[in-house]
């Protein structure tokens, strides 16, 4: 179960870096920052790209065999 959960977190953490660049309506509504800051746009969307590497790497540093 562990291994799904981690694995969830490398897809999502992915989805947030790939919302930085694309624009679909998957993307927009798995963004980090559109869920927490108010009035979030354009300004605001490098943090998914930041937030997206960090559950990504974190997610493939648990999925790693210890």
């Amino acid at each position: 179960m562990d291994q799904i959960v981690n694995l969830g977190a490398v897809i999502y953490g992915l989805v947030l870096v790939l919302g930085m660049f694309v624009r679909t309506p998957v993307t927009e509504a798995l963004r980090i920052d559109a869920l927490f800051i108010p009035q979030a746009g354009d300004s605001s969307r490098p943090l998914n790209l930041l937030l997206g590497l960090l559950i990504a790497g974190y997610g493939t540093w648990s999925l790693w065999p210890k």
